[in-house]
């Protein structure tokens, strides 16, 4: 079985098997209630179950379950300890890893891609891939003109077909998730993957957006971003980098490390739609290396978001109100940006209560963003019997504002997993449009 096709019947079978196991295990306590076990007790082991059959099988697969899996693992800092725990280790292997195509399979798409004299253009070629993700694999070359170290990006045949396939049988398994984390919507995402699904897939888009950010970055003190050295439309050639990925930061790294690789994320977040025009879009570990210089260095650049403006001059601006404490000057600014519907009733205070707590990391000089800490605002958030859950069904994110929604969600979810502590709010107030103090 040399690509991703061949497996579409075992896919779908895997995939569609989750709904039948949770209703399995819900029928199972429905049976153990008669039988008088307490509640709690059958719902924290449904939730259990659940939670291991669903993350073993986004293990198992590439195309859009990997994909799915990925972008899920950077919100692993939100989940319950008693279910993320046991699970971490196989979540945060969907940022690094994945089972490998054959060589066989890599030489077609090389031949296919590059022309059938692909060798030549190489010195050396490792048939071992370094790693292997979610719609294709990274191989370690050596360049032939310039003998420079590359990694070569090869997409996996039929990458296109997994990918949707995975997503529509994904699309049923939002009751599951909401057994794992209640109040927790997979739909935003999954429609938000379906849509980039072509600019995903075409390398030579990614490679365009790759050339913008390593020309903008070019000799940054804080930010590396290798050069593209060849690409195609479904391989992608670029120079090696040579540093410990964040995966390995969030499970091993020291304090130091931690806090700079944290500080270094909120920089590009912030930074890149002012200095490229664009938001680089895909958070997760597997996307960063910490080099040895202290730079943060980027690898993938398939999404992105594009921001020619920079960032939305309104989300800096109602920040900076909010934290002043003016609570009718956000309402009205909400309204306007369509976060608000212009004739539904709100108080203006329950808003900016809302609000403030998630904005604590740019209320000090310096914040720690950690598990606890994401956990209690994922509790007040999703649980349907808080204030602030009940609030959130009167608030709309108008779609201009999704993906950066999502990109900065799954930025934060990575700060946490480093446990980083970082001067988040001079970050803001340097890079982000509206936020610093009006002289």
């Amino acid at each position: 079985m040399t690509d991703i096709p061949r497996r579409a019947v075992t896919r779908t079978a895997r995939l569609a098997a989750l709904p039948l196991g949770f209703a399995g295990r819900t029928v199972l306590g429905l049976g153990k209630r008669v039988t008088g076990l307490a509640s709690e007790v059958i719902s924290a082991d449904i939730q259990q179950r659940t939670a291991e059959q669903l993350f073993s099988v986004l293990g198992q697969l590439k195309g859009g379950a990997m994909k799915f899996g990925q972008a899920l693992s950077v919100f692993e800092a939100a989940l319950p300890d008693e279910l993320a725990g046991p699970y971490r280790q196989a979540l945060t292997k969907l940022q690094e890893a994945a089972p490998p195509l054959p060589a066989a399979s890599v030489h077609k798409v090389l031949a296919a891609q590059l022309g059938g004299d692909w060798r030549a253009k190489f010195l050396e070629f490792d048939d071992t891939p370094a790693a292997a993700a979610s719609i294709g694999q990274v191989h370690r070359a050596v360049w032939k003109k310039g003998r420079r170290p590359v990694a070569v990006k090869v997409q996996y045949p039929g990458a296109g077909d997994a990918l949707i396939s995975d997503l529509k049988q994904l699309s049923r398994l939002g009751s599951m998730f909401r057994v794992i984390q209640p109040g927790l919507d997979i739909k935003p995402l999954l429609a938000e993957l379906r849509d980039r699904i072509t600019e995903e897939l075409d390398y030579e888009l990614e490679a365009e957006s790759q050339r913008a950010f390593a020309k903008a970055y070019a000799d940054d003190d804080e930010i590396f971003v290798p050069d593209v050295v060849a690409a195609a439309p479904r391989v992608l050639v670029t120079d090696w980098v040579d540093g410990t990925p964040l995966s390995k930061i969030i499970s091993d790294g020291t304090e130091d490390e931690r806090d700079q690789a944290g500080r270094l994320m909120a920089t590009l977040h912030f930074s890149a739609p002012e200095r490229v025009g664009l938001l680089h879009a895909d958070p997760h570990p597997g996307n960063f290396r910490l080099l040895a210089d202290g730079r943060l260095g980027v690898i993938d650049f398939g999404a992105v978001a594009r921001l020619p403006g920079g960032h939305p001059e309104p989300v800096g601006r109602l920040a900076r109100l909010a934290l002043a404490g003016d609570a009718e000057g956000v309402l009205a600014g909400l309204r306007d940006e369509g976060f608000i519907k212009l004739d539904d009733a709100i108080d203006a205070q329950a808003v900016l209560d809302f609000l403030l707590p998630m904005l604590a990391p740019l209320a000090e000089e310096e914040f720690r963003f950690t598990r606890p800490w994401l956990r209690a605002e994922a509790a007040r958030l999703g649980s349907p019997k808080s204030p602030a859950y009940q609030l959130s069904r009167h608030l709309n994110l108008p779609p201009s504002y999704l993906l950066i929604h999502r990109v900065t969600l799954g930025s934060i979810g990575v700060l946490c997993q480093l446990n980083a502590r970082a001067p988040y709010r001079a970050i803001v107030e340097r890079w982000l449009p509206g936020f610093a103090p009006v002289p």
